[in-house]
């Protein structure tokens, strides 16, 4: 077996805590991060280049979806999650100290249980346990797995500690088995600590004939071989009560590894494990527990909000930072309460949906040469492409517990495929745009798209760019720029020849024209309402109520 690629060496620091000190296993670990170097560490990388938004839509298409992956904006619940796991990793290793002789015993102890097949068995004095475990609930969707992935990500899984010939593994994370069996959640976690480093510890133990007891005794034998710093347990809602031999059994299985493994568990899982979750939290061998989270989407903020309560607010700052995302080349700048609240409505306040609405709004809005994101749109987007989880948001929107729990797992099926059908529509309008401009010439329309987004005259600048392309055919759009520029200048001079016709646009086509442009506020109005509503909401007509209601 090689080594693995996850491994970083040993690197001993103070961690800056006293009951910490003298123990190689937490000293090794990266230090305690501040509020703030929690939030640029869990914070997505995005890069926003102007330029990116005249560029043509099918590049747009891959730049745009980034944001399904790399979106990320720290929020008081991932703050807190960080928290508690820096504290679980830490503690459970204090009972478990390379230095002092604690791990050796725990080592000895784990090798009686595995020789007598008895979890209860000890050679030693039995070290005490330090561990804790934590249980984080949320509805999916809300942000559970990705946090969690992206604040182990803040430690290296594997360390080696050189000076003690010792492999140390900071975290280990695995799902539960879809068929809900304690026994392949067993085989699931040999099978994560051979991918962590490079063993064979399924082949030897979790393809033969053992009971979960004997399973649990493997376990427990190389979580301290290890010194495994936190063992996470993601959807937890697929364990089985019938395969798994009840509710009671699965409560001792995750009491063992914290009790009597001394292995800190974060157990992960949506409503639909609640019932395992509420005896968890009723009982009393849960002492060494370290409290259940409890994720709900984020809350609108309250209709009485001023304008710099709502930007303080959850809500208001995750959209304000996400709005900025906008490759599109008539984009509003600013977030308006109309859109904010419209968002809200259709999502619900749920992280996965926010950004999939926002990010499947802005592919539609170039497919429609609209190239803005207003709220008819997203209305339009929400009723065709999220079907698929119109009733959980039903019931999120009806507050009822119940029907929460009945849809608590919330999933957009097909995603990918639903950009892809949008990509190849964008495909289409943009070949037919190209096919009347520039015979296809990419960067001819490129150059076409920067000098619009400068506000020439896109009348004048065809021809302009055209002969351009003509002339000089081997050099950049870069270049080409100024020269087009400089005839632009030659062009505006001249006296322009009255047009024989004036460009007509077809009411079908109004959604296209600048946010100003009245043909484009009536476009936006829905089936029944008036144009003077759209008027209103745009400050376009004069509230004379309003004012002399103030003014007195």
């Amino acid at each position: 077996m090689g080594l693995p690629t996850n491994m970083a060496n040993a690197i001993y620091r103070d961690p800056g805590v006293e009951h910490y000190r003298g123990n190689p296993l937490i000293e090794a670990l990266p230090p305690i991060m501040t509020t703030k170097q929690i939030k640029q560490a869990l914070s997505g990388s995005i890069k926003f280049d102007l330029g990116d938004i005249y560029t043509d839509g099918t590049h747009r298409v891959h730049i745009i979806s980034q944001l399904l992956d790399d979106f990320f904006q720290p929020l008081a619940n991932h703050l807190q999650l960080e928290s508690k796991i820096s504290i679980m990793i830490r503690q459970g290793y204090v009972g478990r100290n390379l230095g002092d002789g604690s791990l050796n015993t725990h080592l000895q102890n784990g090798y009686e249980r595995v020789m007598t097949g008895e979890l209860e068995v000890f050679r030693f004095e039995h070290v005490r346990s330090t561990a804790r475990s934590l249980s984080l609930i949320g509805c999916s969707g809300s942000g559970k797995s990705s946090t969690l992935n992206r604040i182990l990500a803040t430690y290296p899984q594997v360390i080696f500690h050189e000076k003690y010939n010792f492999t140390q593994i900071v975290y280990l994370k695995l799902d539960c088995p879809l068929d809900g069996s304690l026994k392949n959640l067993c085989n699931h976690f040999f099978r994560a600590v051979d991918i962590a480093l490079n063993t064979d510890y399924e082949k030897k133990y979790a393809l033969k004939r053992h009971t979960v007891e004997t399973l649990m005794a493997l376990m427990s034998q190389i979580a301290n071989v290890h010194s495994i710093g936190v063992l996470a347990i993601d959807e937890i809602q697929h364990l089985s009560t019938s395969k798994s031999g009840g509710i009671e059994k699965m409560l001792n299985f995750f009491v063992t590894l914290v009790n009597v493994i001394g292995l800190p568990v974060v157990m992960v899982g949506t409503p639909k494990a609640r019932a395992i979750f509420e005896m968890d939290l009723r009982s009393a061998r849960r002492s060494a527990g370290f409290g259940s989270l409890f994720w709900e989407p984020m809350k609108a903020p309250s209709p009485n909000a001023d304008k710099d309560q709502i930007k303080k607010a959850e809500w208001g700052a995750f959209t304000d930072k996400l709005w900025q995302y906008q490759w599109l080349q008539k984009r509003d700048e600013v977030l308006t309460e109309e859109m904010r609240n419209c968002w809200y409505d259709l999502s619900q306040g749920v992280l996965d949906i926010v950004v999939k609405l926002f990010v499947l709004a802005q592919l539609r809005a170039i497919v429609t040469r609209t190239e803005r994101v207003t709220p008819k749109l997203m209305k339009k987007v929400y009723d065709d492409e999220l079907k698929p989880v119109h009733p959980m948001l039903a019931a999120l929107r009806s507050g009822d517990p119940e029907m929460i729990v009945k849809y608590s797992d919330l999933s957009i099926p097909d995603i990918d495929k639903k950009i892809l059908e949008l990509s190849a529509k964008i495909d289409s309008v943009q070949a037919g745009a190209e096919l009347q401009r520039y015979s296809s010439n990419e960067q001819a329309m490129r150059l076409y798209n920067l000098l619009v987004a400068m506000d020439c005259d896109s009348d004048l600048i065809e021809p302009l760019i055209e002969r351009a392309f003509s002339l000089y055919p081997k050099i950049s759009v870069r270049e080409l720029m100024p020269i087009v520029l400089e005839w632009y200048g030659l062009e505006e001079k001249e006296p322009k020849k009255p047009q024989n016709k004036p460009t007509v646009i077809k009411p079908p086509e109004w959604h296209t024209l600048d946010s100003g442009d009245l043909r484009f506020k009536f476009s936006q109005c829905g089936k029944g309402q008036s144009v003077y509503h759209e008027l209103k909401r745009s400050e376009v007509i004069f509230d004379v109520v309003f004012w002399l209601r103030n003014a007195s």
